[in-house]
C-alpha cells in the first residue's frame, strides 16, 4: 500500500469540538476548543490547550476554572462562530442566543443548550509553544435530564454530538459498537445434547 508522507502536524482525528465557558456570570466568555481530552479516571482529570493570545486564556488563568460544554448538530453554527470571533469584541452568549446557566461547583456559567457540561478546576498549566495546556480536575458533570434513560444512564446516542476533523465538523449520531463488543459472547440457542 502506498502512503503519502507529510510534515509533522496535528492529524489525530476526529476530536471533540467543544464550547469552553469561562469568567463569571456577569463577565463570561465562550471559546471553541478542539484540543481537549481525558487525562485520568481517579481523580477525574481532563485538559484544554489554548493559545495565550486568546481572550479566554487570561480569564481561565486568573479564575482557575472553566467548563467544557459538549456540542451538538444544533450547536454547530455557534461552535464555529465562537471559534472565529473574539470575546474582546462580542458577547458570545448574546450573539448566539445561548443561555447562561449557573454551574454547581464553579463561578463561570455553563451553556444550557449543551447536553453535558464538565465543570473543571485548573491544577496545573503546561507551556508547550503555540498552546498552553490547562490541566484540570473534573468537579462535576452536569447532564441534561432529557438524555437520561429509565435506568438512570445517560443516552449519548440521542445528543447528535459533533466532532472536528481536518477543518470540518462531522456528525456522530450513530453507534457502531460498544466497549468490549469484539470479545463479547454471542447470544444464541444452546446446543442440545444427543440422548
Amino acid at each position: 500500500m502506498a502512503r503519502a508522507i507529510w510534515k509533522p502536524g496535528t492529524f489525530i482525528y476526529p476530536i471533540p469540538a467543544v464550547l469552553v465557558t469561562c469568567g463569571d456570570m456577569q463577565n463570561a466568555n465562550i471559546m471553541t476548543v478542539a484540543w481537549t481530552g481525558i487525562l485520568n479516571t481517579n481523580p477525574a482529570m481532563c485538559y484544554i490547550s489554548v493559545r495565550p493570545e486568546r481572550y479566554s486564556y487570561q480569564l481561565i488563568k486568573e479564575k482557575g476554572e472553566f467548563a467544557i460544554n459538549l456540542t451538538t448538530e444544533e450547536l454547530a453554527f455557534a461552535t464555529d462562530w465562537c471559534g472565529v470571533r473574539s470575546g474582546r469584541d462580542y458577547d458570545k452568549f448574546e450573539e448566539m442566543h445561548l443561555t447562561k446557566e449557573k454551574a454547581q461547583m464553579i463561578d463561570c456559567p455553563i451553556i444550557a443548550e449543551s447536553p453535558v457540561a464538565v465543570e473543571c478546576r485548573v491544577v496545573e498549566i503546561k507551556e508547550y509553544g503555540s498552546h498552553h495546556t490547562f490541566i484540570a480536575e473534573v468537579l462535576s458533570i452536569d447532564a441534561d435530564e432529557k438524555y437520561i434513560d429509565e435506568t438512570g444512564a445517560f443516552d449519548i446516542s440521542k445528543c447528535d454530538l459533533i466532532a472536528y476533523c481536518n477543518g470540518g465538523y462531522y456528525s456522530l449520531n450513530q453507534r457502531i459498537g460498544k466497549f468490549g463488543f469484539s470479545v463479547q459472547k454471542k447470544k444464541g440457542k444452546k446446543k442440545r445434547k444427543n440422548t
